[in-house]
């Protein structure tokens, strides 16, 4: 299957230097719309001008002045950004009317395949191989969470230690600052964060870039602050029709990423495994019958 076009995109500090050029009238009719995306991500031009009341043409030199090259690239901007800036309260009210708890369930649970198959669509092996060298290759494997996300590194930490490589994880902001500060060259970093960003996730990966270590983000949008501050990024969505974010997909893109690490070097691998599973066997930690 053909790998999707990554949409334009605008990075933050250069949209809103572009604003600033703006006239303050134009300024003000354009802000509400950055500020509420997700209330005028599917408007036609002529439907968001009324709305803002001004008109058409009005709408689309703005659109053209913030460089964007068409009306469109806006509305796939808008798009990204009521993705990175959804509440809880934004999710459940995007299910609509709940008819019944058993289709509130069965919808929540087509949410969530329809996040793996957007991952499954859109995932670039080879990437994968290239970033399983990169763990193999480098001198300290970091990453970097917080909140919810947290669980997803210290899984990933848990896996990749089973291989013997020497990963670190940092979820405070005490830990990422304190441990990102050794980080150089011959480093992989790799961040986890969602929507609009964690801030001490963020900072982090800023100071790691600034450091030269090679830095990965795993996110959900190509606005998210991830996405400009790393060498490159995989994207996973956590949309869900709840009042919390769905790790489905952000889960199988981990267990992807443990896939391509595990075969990376096969033999090792197995030599590895064949000794952990005499300890699965046999060892204390398994209740015996």
């Amino acid at each position: 299957m053909k790998r999707p076009q990554v949409p334009p995109q605008v990075s933050a500090p250069s949209l809103a230097e572009r604003i600033e050029l703006l006239s303050a009238k134009r300024q003000e009719i354009i802000r509400p719309i950055l500020e509420h995306p997700r209330d005028y991500v599917l408007l036609s031009v002529r439907a968001m001008a009324k709305r803002l009341k001004t008109d058409p043409a009005t709408v689309v030199r703005i659109v053209r002045g913030l460089g964007f090259a068409s009306y469109r690239d806006f509305q796939r901007h808008l798009h990204d950004l009521s993705i990175a800036f959804a509440t809880s309260l934004d999710t459940m009210q995007s299910a609509g009317k709940v008819t019944s708890m058993p289709a509130y369930v069965r919808d929540a649970l087509e949410q969530d395949l329809k996040n793996l198959h957007g991952l499954k669509n859109s995932l670039d092996a080879s990437r994968l191989i290239s970033l399983a060298k990169r763990v193999y290759d480098a001198r300290r494997i970091v990453l970097l969470a917080g909140d919810l996300a947290a669980f997803l590194a210290d899984y990933l930490e848990y896996q990749i230690t089973l291989l013997g490589l020497p990963v670190f994880t940092a979820t405070s902001a005490g830990r990422i600052a304190h441990l990102v500060r050794t980080v150089n060259k011959s480093d992989l970093v790799l961040a986890i964060s969602f929507r609009r960003g964690l801030r001490q996730t963020v900072e982090g990966i800023h100071l790691a870039k600034a450091r030269d270590a090679y830095c990965v983000g795993i996110t959900d949008t190509y606005v998210s602050p991830l996405a400009r501050e790393c060498d490159e990024v995989f994207l996973a969505s956590v949309e869900s029709t709840s009042f919390g974010a769905s790790y489905t997909a952000p889960v199988a893109l981990v267990n992807a990423i443990l896939a391509a690490c595990g075969q990376y070097r096969r033999p090792q691998t197995l030599a590895i495994v064949k000794e952990i599973a005499e300890e699965q066997r046999k060892g204390f930690r398994w209740y015996t019958v």
